[in-house]
């Protein structure tokens, strides 16, 4: 069985980011991800994970200035020195969390463009080799163009290459079936065939993105699945919900931690 993990950045906005952890395992979540935690504490993200008796499942390493429309800097020519102290602030949260993989954010880039190309190969082999100095994965996410026009990683093929070109053994790939079903289709066989190399996965609807229960994703059929092929990582429900978060839980009843 799926062991889900709510997404505190985008579930649970009725209240405050903290009081996330208190709402998700009173709702029977027994893991959490969030894309970025860094305006709380180490140590009190720590205290609301023990209080709760959660896991911590994932979150981003830093993106840049989010608010100015950074989604990333490590395909950015000349922001290699930023993403080396960026790794070492996430790591600092790795620390306090237990989380055992982290996200790395590519950056709007084009994916053809040879220094970005080369800085991102770059920033991926020095994130992944100091990740694994503490025994965490990082992974690698191919995110659709609709919602993030420009990110350079926007193609599953392209991260399955580097992957396979890289050969680091904490180097894994982050399915998102959303993303997947908007650029490529195909999700089931895609699962079949990447889910070797996938250290985690994500849902929601399509194209709404809302809650996984409906729209022209099967998500029962795809639970199944991801049961049948073995896989014992969690899954990250980035979803936004249709209305109130706890109003919208009805097909995650079969999966409530006892």
């Amino acid at each position: 069985m799926p062991v889900f993990a709510a997404n505190l950045t985008m579930m649970f906005n009725e209240w405050a980011f903290l009081d996330r952890f208190d709402a998700a395992a009173d709702a029977g979540f027994a893991a959490v991800e969030y894309l970025f935690p860094y305006e709380a504490t180490p140590e009190a993200i720590a205290e609301r994970l023990a209080r709760n008796n959660l896991q911590q499942a994932l979150f981003n390493l830093p993106p840049g200035d989010w608010v100015a429309g950074e989604r990333g800097i490590a395909a950015l020519p000349g922001r290699f020195d930023a993403l080396k102290a960026d790794v070492e602030r996430a790591l600092d949260y790795a620390a306090a969390t237990g989380v055992r993989r982290l996200h790395l954010m590519a950056g709007i880039a084009d994916l053809h463009d040879e220094d970005a190309a080369s800085s991102y190969r770059r920033s991926v082999t020095y994130a992944a080799g100091r990740l694994a100095e503490k025994g965490i994965d990082l992974l690698l996410e191919p995110i659709n163009g609709r919602n993030m026009p420009g990110y350079f990683l926007n193609d599953f093929g392209a991260a399955e290459r580097l992957i396979a070109e890289c050969g680091l053994p904490n180097l894994k790939l982050q399915f998102d079936i959303y993303h997947r079903q908007i650029i490529h289709g195909d999700v089931t066989m895609a699962l079949r065939r990447l889910l070797p190399i996938a250290g985690h996965i994500q849902i929601a609807s399509v194209p709404s993105r809302n809650e996984p229960d409906g729209e022209e994703l099967n998500y029962p059929y795809l639970f199944g699945e991801i049961d049948r092929l073995g896989y014992d990582g969690f899954v990250g429900c980035e979803y936004i919900p249709r209305g109130h978060t706890l109003d919208g839980l009805g097909w995650f009843k079969p999966f409530v931690r006892s």
